[in-house]
């Protein structure tokens, strides 16, 4: 039967979904944005009238979770690793979606199959 094999392949899909989510690392959501600021210091480089240079790049992270928009600045040592982390939350969220998205198929295909 054509469909018994469709609901054994999406079935092994699902758990390729699920292996792959269990094999992500640590994960966080967010952006990550540069910044250069200007100071308050009235002869400082950053307010050169012919050659203004900001201080920075600062690193900002930014972030909604349960409802509350958060921000921190990230020290440059960390970037690699906040980097991961983001890269890590996107692959769950596809994957996730993904997961889903099989989940409605097999729903489906198992109702055609009903008597």
């Amino acid at each position: 039967m054509k469909t018994t094999g469709s609901v054994q392949t999406i079935s092994k899909n699902i758990e390729a979904v699920k292996a792959r989510l269990l094999a992500l690392g640590e994960m966080r959501p967010g952006s990550l944005t540069r910044q250069y600021n200007v100071c308050g210091k009235p002869n400082c480089r950053c307010k050169d009238p012919e050659h203004p240079r900001r201080h920075g790049p600062y690193y900002k992270l930014s972030y909604a979770h349960k409802g509350k928009f958060t921000t921190q600045f990230i020290r440059k040592e960390a970037l690699a690793q906040v980097r991961s982390e983001l890269a890590n939350y996107k692959k769950f969220r596809s994957l996730s979606a993904q997961w889903v998205d099989l989940a409605l198929q097999l729903a489906k295909l198992k109702l055609t199959l009903l008597p």
